[in-house]
């Protein structure tokens, strides 16, 4: 199908991503510009800042509507590995948490070009394996964990429960990838298909791994790329919701090809007329309700 309407009026009041900026100008204009396009912010029963030990501070913002002993989301926000913050992701933490019914600890992982791979890896296993030792305290279940996040958070979500498998530290109950990235060792056909014209464009997919992995080699490592891990069997399930006109569509569709041939139960739900960042969107794009509400079934779901 065409554009939808809702992401066309998305596009026409933010444009493409631009690139070529200074990280810090960058980070400025791209939470001014998507700030204006939130949905409403719902209140909810406790929120709360926190710092995480780990390689470095890990600042992190718990969010509380469930209650004790409810499931707990993991989230991590997209933003190519450079931008995104707590600030940009309050609204999205908080209306999980009331429809999920549950808990939501949203982690500012360390962003590139400041900290190249795997800085961001490491906060992300270090900020989950610590809610899983400290459930007790937040008063959630460590049977219940879920890992979470959009575009490069669906990319670190997916590399956390696949590490998690194989430490055996902490269990990851259930994945919700929103339109990840995860392969960044080479281009797929939607990257030409999608190449501009709708907010993500290929121009800034490569500026992001550029910045986030310098080195080549690395691109390689499935803690980068983690459609390159040989075996996805024992992963817990996923719910991985993609977009029609987004350069990462096909990578999303063959991710979720490779799991369910894997034996993992997978719900792959691809929006027609949407583009990539449709879900922080709620404020024009009505679709973003609908992706919330497949979330929340998950996470009210985990309680069974």
């Amino acid at each position: 199908m065409p554009l939808h309407p809702d992401a066309v009026e998305a596009i026409r009041r933010a444009g493409d991503l631009p690139t070529g900026l200074a990280p810090a100008e960058l980070r400025r204009v791209y939470e001014q510009q998507r700030l204006t396009l939130l949905p409403e912010k719902p209140a909810v029963a406790e929120v709360r800042d926190l710092v995480i030990p780990g390689e470095m501070p890990i600042a992190a913002r718990f969010y509380r509507a469930g209650p004790e002993g409810c499931p707990l989301l993991v989230y991590f926000h997209g933003g190519g590995f450079m931008l995104g913050s707590l600030t940009l992701y309050d609204t999205s933490c908080r209306r999980l948490a009331r429809g999920g019914d549950c808990a939501v600890l949203s982690v500012d992982y360390r962003l590139a070009p400041e900290h190249i791979f795997p800085a961001a890896v490491r906060d992300a296993y270090d900020a989950t394996k610590w809610a899983a030792a400290n459930a007790a305290a937040l008063k959630v279940d460590a049977g219940k964990i879920a890992v979470g996040g959009d575009s490069a958070g669906g990319n670190l979500a997916a590399v956390v429960a696949q590490m998690a498998l194989d430490s055996g530290e902490f269990d990851v109950a259930r994945q919700i990838l929103i339109y990840p990235m995860t392969d960044q060792s080479r281009e797929y056909p939607s990257y030409l298909r999608n190449e501009s014209g709708c907010m993500l464009t290929r121009k800034a997919l490569h500026w992001f791994m550029d910045n986030y992995l310098p080195n080549l080699q690395d691109r390689l490592d499935p803690r980068a790329s983690p459609m390159l891990r040989q075996d996805l069997s024992g992963l817990p399930p996923a719910l991985i919701i993609s977009a029609e006109f987004d350069p990462l569509v096909d990578e999303n569709q063959a991710y979720a090809d490779r799991l369910a041939a894997a034996g993992v139960a997978t719900n792959h739900v691809c929006f027609a007329g949407m583009i990539h960042p449709f879900f922080t969107l709620g404020g024009v794009i009505a679709d973003a309700a609908r992706a919330e509400s497949l979330i929340c079934e998950v996470l009210r779901g985990m309680r069974n």
